[in-house]
């Protein structure tokens, strides 16, 4: 790629629109001022409608001069696009679009897809300078949504992170992205049909993991703990003092409590989707009761902690251990529901979608 490159594009509400990038995207910028483009605050330039009346060599003249090349994209305005499909996906859904003109801005995005797919795979290895994001607005469900590399059609659309699970980099559990099609009907319908029900399970497949881990971590040094406490020695057979035992006490009762914010956290959710009575296991409903008691008092700690500044320590283990002890001791009869259990259903797509083409715009004219 071109050291500094503007991409022109069609936008049906804006007209003729320019993204700049490259390395020395700044060179392209100043083309693009120079020529009586606006850039707006989503970092797309726009030629005005009342600006001066620029044409094709102008800008290509101008752009050449400051070390700029100008190609006219065969797509309509990815924004345009996004905008298309938001409308009719059923919920609240808001599209915006995002500019990432320095190739180090689009390294710093990897890290936060969640994708196990085409999309992930493309954001390591091919220089995608602008996307859109699709975000659920009543959910939180933040989707991406990019042009297929490789001048293939379609586009491609994948999941960031869910909140509180942001180090979704390389999970086993994320979903795989979708190729979509050009047009904004059966694009919606596939992400409908099949690319949420896939996610939404796959958020629920990584808080019940997340829950796992840390119980057993807490349960791992729990056990050390307990071995300590029988032997008065170490696990190198060195002895224990008081003090020293004390300590170590304090240590794991706090690491115990920080850990067990992640069940918090994530927990109550799962726990209003176990059906107990249509389980295979129908008396886990005593004990999936008593976890949620222990969640209960667990989240009051928390607020007391937040809303207070600080909960003394001796209070905080009291209050604690017995909402984590709970869990340690039946945390398994909840696995095996949460496992069985599923996320609610999202609403279904209300209509038949305008099959209009999300592509193929004609290109701008010579004369911008």
């Amino acid at each position: 790629m071109a050291e500094a490159q503007i991409v022109l594009s069609q936008s049906r509400e804006s007209g003729i629109v320019a993204i700049a990038s490259g390395e020395q995207y700044p060179w392209a910028h100043t083309a693009l001022a120079k020529s009586g483009f606006r850039r707006d605050d989503d970092g797309v330039w726009h030629l005005p409608p009342d600006g001066t009346q620029t044409t094709m060599a102008d800008l290509v003249q101008c752009a050449k001069r400051h070390h700029t090349r100008v190609r006219t994209s065969s797509r309509r305005f990815i924004g345009d696009a996004a905008r298309d499909l938001a409308r009719l996906l059923p919920g609240e859904w808001h599209a915006s679009v995002e500019i990432y003109s320095h190739p180090a801005w689009q390294e710093d995005l990897v890290p936060w897809i969640w994708d196990s797919g085409e999309l992930g795979r493309a954001l390591q290895s091919e220089r995608i300078p602008y996307t859109a994001t699709l975000t659920d607005t009543v959910h939180g469900t933040a989707l991406l949504f990019v042009e297929r590399p490789g001048h293939q059609p379609g586009y491609l659309v994948g999941a960031f992170s869910p909140q509180g699970l942001e180090e979704g980099y390389g999970d086993p559990h994320a979903p795989h992205s979708i190729v979509l099609p050009s047009f904004p009907g059966l694009a919606a319908q596939l992400l409908t049909d099949q690319f949420l029900p896939a996610y939404d399970q796959a958020v629920h497949a990584r808080r019940a993991a997340a829950i796992a881990g840390a119980l057993g971590d807490i349960r791992s040094e729990h056990a050390t703990w307990q071995a300590v406490d029988a032997s008065g020695r170490y696990g190198d057979a060195t002895p224990v003092s008081a003090a020293d035992f004390g300590a170590a006490t304090e240590l794991f009762l706090d690491h115990a409590w920080r850990r067990f914010r992640t069940v918090i956290d994530h927990a109550p959710t799962l726990l209003g989707r176990c059906r107990p009575e249509s389980s295979p296991w129908p008396d886990d409903a005593t004990a999936l009761s008593r976890l949620a008691d222990a969640m209960a008092n667990a989240a009051a700690l928390v607020d007391d902690t937040v809303h207070s500044g600080s909960v003394p320590k001796q209070e905080r283990w009291a209050r604690a251990w017995p909402a984590i002890e709970t869990w340690l001791v039946e945390g398994e009869r909840f696995s095996r529901q949460a496992r069985i259990s599923a996320p609610h259903q999202r609403p279904a797509l209300p209509v038949a979608a305008p099959a209009l083409p999300l592509t193929a715009a004609p290109a701008p004219r010579r004369g911008l």
